[in-house]
């Protein structure tokens, strides 16, 4: 990226049947959006103008373009990725749905792995009908982590109040303690400290670590697993300069003030973490993929299915989701001339 050039940013558009569409709309309606980014969908402008309808919205326009050299940084741009006739179902799980959600995406990461664009903000997807040649992943961070050849991304919710990380993702809950290992939650760890200094300017990033069980095990009553995987991962990641605490009871982690200490907290499994972070940030929150050598970012919900179509989605999270990955790049770019010139660094910001 250029001196001074704005940031491209790609979108895909999720679900057809979906909120996705709406919340592009409602986020890009507002023209000072264009003065954060330059947008490129990456879709079909008879979908577009079908949401567009349905959703009663007179004035919305893009910029037809072939591809995302011809963006046209003082407008919305859409990169057509099929000129197929398809039927929208809105509010409908369908084939079709998931087939037009993959092509989407598919564009949009092929300019990402080209440097064509600087981030991408994926819309909402159902992870079901997303299935097929080509796709079969748990969702899109699996399928960013593949096609960038990362073996143990992190995905990590990001708002103004708390950053929360997950050891296991898209498994079951019974699967979860066999899953666990002391080398996977420094490995985690890892990469959260590193992507806390360079995707959010955190110089020396304190990072909280939930225990497994209840209470955190009560020192072996209610579980093995802190004692024996989780607080030796710790001690371990703490030797490597990392800054990293606990393990804590998650109940009394997220109920008391010490969440505020922290810069980030890390969380066993999925839901010990998304439950407590969707309470207090679901419009504002973004989930964010650490350890990528890309930025992508999304809004922090699904499909919403039962709102399609209707003109009541909020567009908040996915217009943080935008801001989020220009944040990044931002934050990359300095970071990166940092490490490239230290001493210039040093001079310019006044270390010592």
């Amino acid at each position: 990226m250029q001196e001074n050039e704005k940031i491209k940013v790609g979108i895909s558009v999720g679900d057809i049947n979906g909120i996705g569409i709406e919340l592009i709309i409602k986020t890009f309606s507002d023209a000072r959006m264009l003065q954060v980014c330059t947008p490129i969908i990456y879709g079909a402008s008879k979908v577009i103008s079908f949401h567009r309808k349905a959703l009663n919205i007179a004035e919305f326009n893009f910029n037809t373009i072939r591809s995302s050299a011809e963006a046209n940084d003082k407008k919305l741009n859409l990169v057509n990725c099929w000129e197929e006739e398809i039927k929208v179902e809105l509010g409908q799980p369908t084939e079709t749905s998931g087939k037009y959600a993959f092509k989407s995406l598919q564009a949009a990461v092929a300019d990402l792995r080209d440097n064509k664009i600087n981030a991408v903000v994926t819309s909402p997807i159902n992870k079901d009908v997303m299935q097929q040649d080509g796709f079969r992943y748990a969702g899109h961070t699996e399928y960013f982590a593949d096609i960038f050849g990362v073996k143990e991304p992190v995905m990590m919710l990001v708002s103004d109040i708390m950053k929360v990380a997950f050891v296991t993702g898209h498994v079951p809950v019974k699967q979860v303690p066999g899953l666990l290992t002391k080398e996977k939650i420094v490995s985690r760890l890892k990469v959260i400290n590193e992507s806390l200094k360079r995707d959010f300017g955190i110089r020396k990033p304190r990072i909280a670590v939930l225990g497994l069980n209840p209470h955190a095990g009560d020192n072996g009553l209610l579980g093995s697993e802190e004692k024996e995987i989780i607080t030796p991962a710790i001690n371990e990641a703490f030797e490597s300069k990392i800054l990293a605490y606990g393990p804590y009871p998650a109940d009394g982690y997220f109920g008391s003030s010490t969440l505020t200490k922290f810069d980030a907290v890390l969380a066993m499994y999925h839901d010990q973490g998304l439950v407590p972070f969707k309470s207090v940030a679901f419009n504002s929150g973004v989930n964010f993929t650490a350890g990528l050598p890309v930025i992508r970012t999304s809004p922090d919900h699904g499909t919403a299915y039962d709102l399609a179509g209707k003109g009541i989605a909020s567009e908040d999270s996915f217009r943080q989701a935008i801001y989020t990955a220009c944040d990044i790049v931002e934050k990359r770019k300095s970071y990166d001339e940092a490490n490239e010139n230290p001493l210039r660094y040093a001079k310019l910001s006044g270390d010592r």
